[in-house]
């Protein structure tokens, strides 16, 4: 497996203040000291970023970091990714630096999503303080948390992160959103990279406007979550869906509407395999309670 974690994200956005105060004042995020008037970058620990969005003229989300444990592991992704046909660019220096990497390219699934894919991670070396009190985000060898991707091809991209990127399976899903008598369903993959969260990538057959279902970080404690949940109410946040327990990672959270226009879940408890012992699962059923959206 070459993949170790979700590194970062990078989005777009019109209104970087919305993204400061969302980012700072609801989720609980740091602000960078170098940030600047064209780029926020938000921390969720010692890292220099974990959440980039750069100021621009729509709102959406452009790349998902992934980052490799060691240079070896980089090489063999590359290798992996071009002999499977796929186009890589190399990142310059100064790029991959902008990245908090030693070296990175970039290529895109065949869903069309855009990669980066990195090793050598740089720290911040200044501690993170939460400005509201978030006693701490999860993320360490696990990384960000996960993303959601759209993927309309599922099977090519299904193909594609586990052939030759080499993701784990963790969970199939198929869930029926409008719950007609004769809804076909959303067909899902849920996978993981080389660390113990559940999942760090989900692909889904579910096409959003934004380029992303959902980004999911996860907080230390419930009280994390409630604060969370409090926050965003009383700040007039669309609250996407209520608290909640998913069927498969176990991960108690609600979700909200980003400045960017996709969700952002927020949660604790996620479900830690051990993948020497552990059997992918078949989800029929997306929460085994709560979780009751509101996708307006």
């Amino acid at each position: 497996m070459t993949i170790q974690s979700l590194a970062y994200i990078v989005l777009e956005t019109t209104d970087l203040d919305a993204w400061r105060r969302f980012g700072c004042e609801i989720v609980g995020m740091a602000e960078a000291e170098d940030s600047g008037d064209d780029a926020l970058l938000l921390r969720m620990d010692g890292r220099p970023f974990r959440v980039r969005v750069e100021k621009g003229a729509q709102d959406r989300f452009l790349v998902a970091g992934w980052q490799c444990a060691t240079r070896a592991a980089f090489a063999a992704a590359r290798t992996a990714v071009e002999a499977a046909g796929v186009a890589t660019e190399s990142a310059s220096t100064a790029e991959a630096r902008a990245r908090s990497f030693q070296a990175m390219f970039r290529c895109t699934d065949p869903a069309g999503n855009r990669l980066e894919i990195g090793w050598g991670h740089t720290l911040d070396y200044r501690p993170f303080i939460s400005p509201v009190g978030v006693a701490g985000f999860v993320t360490g060898e696990m990384g960000l948390g996960h993303v959601v991707l759209p993927a309309q091809n599922l099977a090519a991209a299904y193909d594609f992160y586990t052939q030759v990127l080499g993701f784990g399976d963790s969970d199939e899903a198929r869930f029926f959103m409008q719950g007609w008598p004769d809804d076909p369903g959303l067909g899902f993959h849920f996978l993981h990279c080389d660390n113990p969260r559940h999942h760090s990538l989900a692909l889904g057959e579910i096409p959003v406007p934004s380029g992303l279902v959902h980004f999911m970080v996860e907080v230390a404690t419930l009280d994390d979550v409630g604060r969370g949940y409090d926050r965003a109410l009383n700040a007039g946040v669309h609250i996407s869906a209520t608290l909640g327990k998913h069927s498969n990672d176990e991960m108690v959270s609600f979700y909200m509407r980003t400045p960017a226009g996709c969700d952002l879940e927020y949660g604790t408890g996620g479900l830690r395999p051990d993948w020497s012992s552990f059997t992918p699962t078949f989800s029929l059923k997306e929460s085994l309670w709560g979780h009751k959206w509101d996708r307006g």
